[in-house]
């Protein structure tokens, strides 16, 4: 198995967020792969029915979340989320949640994982688990080990986190910082899931001269805006009935995304 690292760097790109239904072991779990297994095939189609070029795949209802690992059963179901998801044609990313970055990368070791979103990637920070520690010299290293190409997005002044221990820093020093541990992609967001990520958090992780992707808080409203200056939009909420990232996704929610983007060129 070849799997190529994903890296937008020419249009922008909207990339879909795949939020699987809670996996075995979490207190949500329904007792069904099956209903997991199908329900994320068919967001998945209807995201790239509606013009996503890339998906990621997130265990968002495994409320709450544990830190820095997942149960083996919560991996296991990842692995044939990812496997049932990987067929419908465009790059498929991967992050598990809360930090859990070395086991993403075991998974992406045996399926078709383009890129992983970690947190934590460069410099540590207070989240709603706790303290997560900086992971990049054991992540990279892991990737060489194993000879994976995938695509590190990292994440710089995550969403849901105080950052009170780097507020000496500038986001553009943060980007730096990422850049310098090797990450492939920085992603910026607001202060939590559906929040607009601002103009110029944008310009200013741009600095540090690698691609961008807008993490948080993307409707048809500001896509255009954000699309002038990010290389990627990852978009979860505004793609879901009702705006709500607990349901299903709409396939003319992705378009009305994509059109707003496309206003751009």
């Amino acid at each position: 198995m070849t799997v190529h690292r994903y890296i937008p760097t020419d249009r922008c790109a909207l990339v879909g967020m795949v939020h699987l239904l809670a996996t075995p072991g979490s207190p949500g779990w329904s007792g069904s792969m099956p209903r997991l297994l199908a329900r994320a095939r068919e967001d998945a189609e209807q995201l790239v029915e509606g013009g996503c070029d890339a998906l990621i795949i997130e265990n968002m209802n495994d409320l709450p979340y544990l830190k820095g690992s997942v149960r083996p059963e919560t991996a296991a179901a990842m692995t044939l989320a990812v496997d049932r998801v990987a067929g419908v044609g465009v790059p498929v990313g991967l992050q598990v949640l809360a930090g859990a970055n070395r086991q993403a990368l075991g998974i992406a070791a045996a399926t078709p994982v383009s890129f992983l979103r970690v947190e934590a990637f460069a410099y540590g920070h207070l989240a709603d688990e706790g303290w997560m520690d900086a992971c990049a010299g054991e992540l990279i290293r892991a990737r060489a080990a194993l000879g994976l190409e995938v695509a590190i997005w990292a994440d710089v002044q995550k969403k849901h986190a105080a950052h009170a221990a780097t507020a000496d820093l500038t986001l553009s020093d943060l980007a730096h910082g990422a850049a310098f541990c090797l990450a492939d992609v920085l992603i910026v967001t607001g202060r939590a899931t559906g929040d607009p990520t601002a103009r110029g958090d944008v310009d200013a992780a741009r600095t540090a001269g690698l691609p961008v992707a807008v993490g948080s808080g993307v409707t048809p409203e500001n896509a255009r805006t954000l699309a002038g200056a990010a290389q990627a939009l990852i978009v979860g909420s505004a793609l879901k009935r009702g705006g709500d990232w607990r349901a299903e996704v709409e396939v003319d929610r992705v378009r009305a995304v994509k059109a707003a983007m496309a206003a751009e060129a």
